[in-house]
């Protein structure tokens, strides 16, 4: 889950930002 995180950052800054707070939330 955490690599995919930083994979959707890298393919989208915005959406993968998003989840990637959500996800640390």
């Amino acid at each position: 889950m955490h690599k995919a995180g930083f994979v959707n950052i890298i393919g989208n800054p915005n959406v993968g930002k998003s989840t990637l707070m959500n996800a640390f939330v």
